[in-house]
């Protein structure tokens, strides 16, 4: 899977400061393991849904949506996450998050154990 390190190489590049509402809906994942790397996205009807980074293929970002790709496989079998947005500056927001929690994940955890 190459969207990992494509997600951490852009945090590398810095990323965009996150608003404290944001900061409250984003849970954070635990640090040290970005084969398991949670992101949580909009509720949808009372179900609070979120993806493994670890299996994200590619993000488009919009004016209008983010749309993150995953779990793809043969024939057509992968999933995508859309983000409703009200502009592109709304829509980096998004995706800087995306970029500190892959950041997050890849961190070392010296409290856990193998």
């Amino acid at each position: 899977m190459k969207a990992l390190p494509v997600l951490l190489a852009l945090c590398a590049a810095g990323a965009l400061p996150l608003s404290a509402p944001a900061r409250a809906q984003e849970a954070g994942p635990p640090a040290g393991s970005s084969a398991f790397c949670l992101f949580p996205l909009p509720a949808d009807n009372g179900t609070q849904r979120s993806i493994n980074l670890g299996i994200v293929q590619y993000v488009d970002v919009r004016a209008d949506e983010v749309k993150i790709a995953f779990g793809g496989g043969n024939l057509g079998s992968g999933h995508e996450a859309r983000i409703p947005v009200r502009s592109r500056d709304e829509a980096d927001v998004v995706l800087a998050r995306l970029r500190q929690a892959a950041a997050r994940c890849a961190q070392p955890n010296p409290g856990a154990r193998p």
